[in-house]
């Protein structure tokens, strides 16, 4: 019978027992960063602390944060603690924001990395006997390297196919009998639209997971992926700055599991940036625990969720993270109201003749500025006339209004308007 656990020593650990471990490896790494990185010694020393300050885990909180412009502006290699003689392989950001954001790693940095990638994906199925399509890009990016790693580990049979191609992908998926895909869910959506579109019949398939990441993706579309794939559709969480894909993980109750033992979580109060309870949303922190080329301190992630030490049918003790609710730097302040893109979207998947499609429109008229959502809807609402699709557009609009508060006007396009993702879906577009 196979094993219920990748990793059952951390997996299932009691909170004493991970505490404990987190406050060794905690202690260990303040140490190693106010030792080896100039940036984090002048940091600490300006905010009066020394890692011998950290006596238990809350003492992390007296300790200053990292964001992303001082990676920016330590680029690419002023925060490494190891001479590059150390470092074996080094991924990055896509740098669409400014300059990319560095990850240098250390052998055993990419030996932890993988442990994690192996226990998330064996939480979602994935086995020795599974047949894994990788259709992550390939390169700098941290995802596609990441789940090649934890599949390699898990030992099961690879394909390669990368990103792109799609008809190409769905004959993989036929003719190479794939189990498993690893994709971002926006991707995922257009291999489905594509195969439906060739008549392909993916539950005559050998497919059943989908194991997704790289992008903020509802709840509603993980279920319209579920019905049209016939797959399960799991979720991965990461980011470069900690490791790549491999920092949480859902099981197969779709909580999303912390690897803990690796990075330790906290949720600030996004206005005072002081820790808040476990329960309470707020912006998501990590800090490294064993990494060594380039841990991070405190990182301000940028993400809106909660945290919480539920216990889960899976059996997995590890503490669970919600779904991230949006992003502090995605948020969208129109008319004074607070707008997520993931609200938008969670609307949008409520009305079943809307394809998961969609671009904001941000534009500004004089000194106000103004809302736009363009979606895609099914070709059957399109061909009942212009009456039917102004009809959806209101109820649509009025809907989302409910759900916001202001008034947000929606265009409905005709089909295949919206260019399709291989990637991360561009969602918001800033004409401001």
């Amino acid at each position: 019978m196979s094993k219920q656990y990748w990793d059952e020593k951390f997996e299932t650990m009691n909170e004493t027992g991970m505490r404990a471990f987190q406050l060794e490896k905690l202690q260990g790494t303040l140490q190693w960063v106010y030792d080896k990185v100039p940036f984090y010694k002048n940091a600490f020393d300006e905010a009066g602390v020394k890692p011998s300050d950290c006596r238990k885990l809350e003492d992390l909180a007296k300790f200053p944060f990292t964001v992303k412009t001082v990676l920016r502006d330590n680029y690419p290699f002023g925060l490494c603690a190891v001479p590059m003689s150390d470092v074996v392989r080094i991924h990055a950001s896509s740098g669409t924001t400014g300059k990319p954001i560095t990850g240098p790693y250390t052998a055993a940095d990419l030996e932890q990395w993988t442990e994690c990638m192996a226990r998330g994906l064996w939480a979602q199925e994935v086995r020795s006997d599974s047949v894994f399509q990788n259709a992550y890009g390939m390169g700098l990016f941290t995802g596609g390297l990441g789940f090649l790693q934890g599949a390699m580990r898990i030992g099961c049979a690879i394909v390669p196919s990368g990103a792109g191609m799609t008809e190409r992908q769905i004959l993989l998926i036929q003719d190479f009998g794939t189990t498993a895909i690893g994709c971002t869910p926006s991707y995922c959506l257009t291999i489905i639209e594509k195969a439906e579109k060739m008549g392909v019949d993916l539950s005559k398939t050998k497919l059943r997971t989908g194991h997704f990441g790289a992008e903020p993706w509802s709840i509603e579309m993980r279920t319209d992926i579920e019905k049209r794939g016939h797959i399960h559709a799991y979720e991965h969480y990461g980011l470069t700055e900690l490791m790549g894909p491999g920092v949480s993980f859902t099981c197969e109750y779709y909580n999303i599991h912390v690897n803990e033992d690796h990075v330790y979580p906290e949720i600030v109060d996004p206005g005072t940036l002081e820790p808040v309870p476990l329960g309470t949303e707020g912006e998501l922190v990590f800090t490294s625990l064993q990494r060594r080329a380039m841990p991070v301190i405190r990182y301000r992630t940028r993400d809106i969720c909660t945290l919480r030490r539920d216990k889960c049918g899976c059996g997995r003790s590890l503490i669970t993270m919600d779904k991230i609710l949006g992003r502090t730097d995605d948020m969208m302040i129109i008319s004074g109201v607070n707008v997520f893109p993931s609200q938008i979207e969670t609307v949008l998947m409520e009305f079943p003749q809307v394809e998961p499609l969609y671009q904001i429109r941000l534009s500004k008229k004089g000194y106000i500025d103004h809302i736009t959502v363009e979606t895609e809807v099914k070709s059957e609402v399109y061909q009942a006339g212009q009456k039917s699709i102004d009809e959806l557009a209101k109820k649509v609009s009025s809907r989302i209004q409910q759900v916001i508060g202001i008034n947000v006007p929606v265009i409905i396009l005709p089909a295949e308007s919206i260019e399709r993702s291989i990637g991360k879906a561009k969602r918001v577009i800033d004409e401001r």
